[in-house]
């Protein structure tokens, strides 16, 4: 297993392609955060849980298959601000080699 890119457009609308490890079953919201492309205390303010949407992102890239929605992912999006079509939690996104090419962008803070 090797790293793959990933794109990860910051709440400054500044993109960064990033070096993302398949081997360490990181997610999106800890690939931010070891990139520090966020304030420390505004993403994953839940520890990974999925339960405050800190880390919504919008996914840019709808031709790489993600995991399927899970039902606290759902009901977690379904209270959150700033939601849309493509929102995703970040947390519930693990890094695989099919992300290869994937392209985020953080939702508002609030």
């Amino acid at each position: 297993m090797a790293d793959i890119k990933i794109t990860i457009i910051d709440r400054d609308g500044v993109s960064h392609e990033v070096d993302a490890p398949t081997d360490m079953n990181m997610n999106v919201m800890e690939l931010v955060r070891a990139y520090e492309l966020a304030p420390e205390g505004t993403i994953g303010v839940c520890g990974g849980m999925a339960m405050c949407a800190s880390c919504q992102c919008y996914v840019q890239t709808p031709e790489i298959n993600l995991p399927e929605m899970t039902p606290d992912e759902d009901a977690m999006l379904g209270e959150a601000f700033n939601v849309q079509d493509n929102s995703r939690l970040g947390c519930q996104l693990h890094i695989t080699e099919d992300m290869d090419g994937l392209v985020v962008e953080l939702a508002p803070e609030y």
